[in-house]
């Protein structure tokens, strides 16, 4: 299984996530902004997957992508955006970050866990 870390300042979401994730086996660490999810990698550097909201205080989504994919040591992390955010502007700012998918709220947990399983595969 993999350890993800979540990155989004609704606590909702996040617990919706560490929930149905850990349920599965995944092992989730926690954050409620981008800030936060750069400090959280530097203390859980075997962190496999990120999934972060794009709108957040002190640092968006796409931002501490873009930091993370800068880092040689963080280039083995599979970075996903589950964001209400549909805009094809955002979308291409977010791929030029290292984000691979896009996914918009509300999520389909089985959907979901089912992308996660097959990213692991490769």
């Amino acid at each position: 299984m993999a350890k993800i870390l979540v990155v989004d300042d609704s606590e909702t979401v996040r617990n919706r996530l560490v929930r149905d994730l850990e349920a599965v086996g995944h092992e989730v660490v926690e954050a409620i902004d981008g800030i936060r999810g750069l400090r959280s990698l530097e203390t859980n550097q075997d962190t496999d997957i990120v999934i972060s909201d794009v709108n957040m205080p002190e640092m968006d989504g796409i931002t501490m992508c873009a930091k993370i994919n800068e880092k040689e040591q963080y280039r083995h992390i599979h970075l996903f955006i589950l964001t209400t955010e549909f805009d094809q502007d955002l979308k291409v700012k977010g791929k030029r970050a290292g984000v691979k998918l896009w996914i918009t709220k509300p999520v389909k947990m089985p959907k979901l866990i089912a992308v996660i399983n097959k990213v692991l595969e490769r």
